[in-house]
């Protein structure tokens, strides 16, 4: 039993034109008209794959098969189809496309499982609308945070609004999360986003484990001045001290050559921004990342201790707001050895890597067993335009699976 390649590279082909920017860039953001778009067609596939649909008050889709026995905690699959704003065609889609097929596949073999199986679009995995991710993985399982209906995005527009005008009503949250003990586990194919793979030449890669990322949002606050009037020693310029500090933050996160620690500074927004007018505020975004907790936790105490002195020396003041902190999840044992087995049933030899990236199935680790699939990416680039990962790879890719989900249901 397999897939049927050419269905699923129609799925790709269909999505992509939705939010299409350029050849082959995708801009679909969350809780919007076009990500709406994009639910519209795959809720539909999931119809024909035999599953009920439907949108929850948290903004995800689900589409849902029923099982011989509805009461038996539900086998999930899925990831998202929002994307970045400058993203590519297979981030977060890959994961919802390809379940759908495997779901797809089992119904036209008749075959009906013993559990149900569900297969989930999440909400606003990306994050970058308003700054704060994974947030219908975090609704269902009851983890969002005060304040975070209220958070803007760059036109003004609160998640609460964003929400309402999707078509969600949120004194509802609690009809919309699942509970304790409803999910058996949580499977993700998602393509690598890294060079790991494609380095190696092998299509697939069982996922270890997900870093835990750490985001910040800093503000400096300086004072405004004539920029041909105040001399050096004077200033108090927030954007000598936002380059110090990125300085900083590279210089922690690189500083055992080899290690798997990232650190970005993604965004700076500048007041006034005038080129003749010395920088009196400064915000920007910080992301630490690891799959060791100890060594980020100390390399997070020693980025505080840096913007500490960073800010004395140019006699700035700072706040830190700390927008996501996650601790580094690993797979389940007994999922990985099933996913490898069904690479060596297709003759593939699959490494076992991380994941640097953070994906839903992070916050589903918390109240079920997870297990990862990797797609090979092209030249490791993601979060971009250029992003490519072939069909070839992805039908591979969905057909173990589609052997996992086999296996799953025997248990």
């Amino acid at each position: 039993m397999k897939i049927n390649s050419s269905r699923l590279q129609s799925y790709f082909e269909a999505m992509s034109k939705i939010g299409k920017i350029g050849e082959t860039g995708t801009c679909r953001p969350a809780h919007t008209a076009l990500e709406k778009q994009g639910f519209e067609i795959a809720s539909a596939w999931m119809e024909e794959a035999g599953m009920s649909t439907r949108i929850d008050n948290f903004g995800n889709l689900i589409g849902r098969l029923e099982g011989k026995n509805p009461n038996l905690p539900i086998l999930m699959m899925g990831s998202h189809l929002d994307s970045q704003p400058y993203g590519g065609r297979f981030d977060g889609v890959a994961g919802v496309l390809c379940a759908i097929e495997v779901v797809r596949t089992l119904n036209e073999n008749g075959i009906i499982p013993e559990r149900p199986i569900e297969v989930i679009s999440f909400a606003d995995e990306e994050g970058w609308r308003f700054n704060k991710g994974l947030f219908g993985s975090r609704g269902i399982l009851g983890k969002l945070e005060d304040g975070e209906l209220q958070r803007k995005d760059q036109d003004g527009i609160t998640r609460e609004q964003a929400l309402k005008d999707f078509g969600c009503d949120i004194t509802k949250f609690k009809e919309s999360e699942y509970k304790p003990g409803s999910i058996f586990c949580f499977l993700e194919l998602h393509i690598e986003q890294g060079p790991i793979l494609d380095v190696a030449q092998r299509p697939i890669g069982v996922v270890s484990g997900i870093s835990g990322p750490l985001w910040w949002t800093v503000n400096l606050k300086g004072m405004a001045g004539h920029a041909g009037s105040v001399p050096m020693s004077m200033r108090r310029d927030a954007m000598m001290g936002a380059a110090e500090i990125i300085i900083a933050l590279n210089e922690i996160a690189t500083q055992v050559p080899g290690n798997p620690t990232v650190g970005t500074v993604g965004t700076l927004n500048v007041f006034p921004a005038s080129r003749n007018i010395i920088a009196e505020e400064v915000t920007m975004t910080v992301d630490l990342r690891d799959i060791d907790l100890d060594r980020r936790n100390r390399y997070e105490q020693q980025l505080r201790d840096k913007i500490e002195s960073i800010t004395k020396k140019h006699n700035l003041t700072y706040s830190i707001s700390e927008d996501t902190k996650s601790d580094p999840r690993y797979c389940a044992d007994w999922i990985k050895e099933i996913i490898h087995s069904e690479c060596e049933k297709l003759k593939l030899e699959a490494p076992e890597l991380m994941s640097g990236p953070f994906h839903d199935a992070l916050i589903l680790s918390y109240v079920c067993d997870y297990g990862m699939i990797f797609i090979r990416s092209k030249d490791g680039i993601s979060h971009n335009p250029l992003e490519y990962s072939s069909y070839e790879d992805l039908a591979l890719g969905a057909n173990v699976l589609l052997g996992t989900v086999m296996q799953v249901l025997k248990k």
